[in-house]
């Protein structure tokens, strides 16, 4: 039941936040086409419900060769392939409102495990592989609030960027998007939503693990102490 119940309120609020937010997108676009190389919206091929591909929409904010420049699909704290409007864009995940466009489609939901690209999906177990997506993927979910500041991971481990990825976070975002299957509600949901905009103001709030007291817990990652 709730599946449904999710279905009509992610087409509900969808709508009214498209609506809210036309001014701001009547500003982005311009921006956005007189700045970086000129190009308004990204696309890319992600896996989806039930692992089928879509193309996910996000504003443009970094080069349009990125994936084969640097580290790849691996993005940095401080990245020279980021776009100046498109850090900001970053900085305030005002990248993701697009992905509103993919909710009303019925290829995402406001609330899920984020959709990622075959390579960043190929160090999960065969397991999560094989059970993630049996929901949508979310524009937010908790691995999405957990790794809040993945970038900044990523720029600060020690060794390679990408086997950190393939080794820790991989591992760490698979038992997390696995504990929201086995935890979906109305009210989950609801709170993830909150936490989201909560960790964008307060970056640094560990504010999620007094919420959800039952996440798992990696050592590496979870080494900040509650606030």
């Amino acid at each position: 039941m709730y599946p449904v119940i999710k279905r009509f309120f992610d087409i509900f609020f969808s709508l009214f936040i498209l609506f809210l937010l036309l001014p701001l997108f009547i500003i982005l676009f311009p921006l956005l086409r007189f700045t970086g190389e000129g190009y308004i919206f990204y696309y890319q091929k992600r896996i989806g419900y039930n692992n089928r591909i879509f193309n996910i929409i996000k504003f443009a904010t970094m080069l349009k060769d990125s994936p084969n420049i640097g580290t790849g699909l691996i993005t940095l704290r401080k990245d020279p392939r980021v776009t100046p409007m498109g850090n900001f864009l970053r900085k305030t995940k005002l990248n993701e409102l697009p992905q509103i466009l993919n909710v009303l489609k019925g290829d995402m939901s406001f609330v899920g495990p984020r959709p990622l690209v075959d390579k960043t999906f190929e160090p999960y177990s065969d397991h999560v592989k094989a059970n993630i997506y049996k929901v949508r993927p979310g524009i937010t979910g908790i691995g999405s609030v957990v790794f809040r500041d993945e970038e900044k991971l990523m720029t600060e481990c020690e060794g390679d960027p990408k086997v950190f990825y393939n080794t820790v976070i991989a591992q760490y975002k698979g038992d997390l998007e696995m504990w929201y299957l086995h935890h979906q509600s109305f009210k989950t949901d609801i709170f993830i939503l909150f936490l989201t905009g909560w960790q964008i103001l307060f970056s640094e709030s560990r504010l999620i693990n007094k919420v959800f007291k039952t996440l798992p817990v990696n050592a590496i990652i979870n080494k900040v102490p509650s606030k």
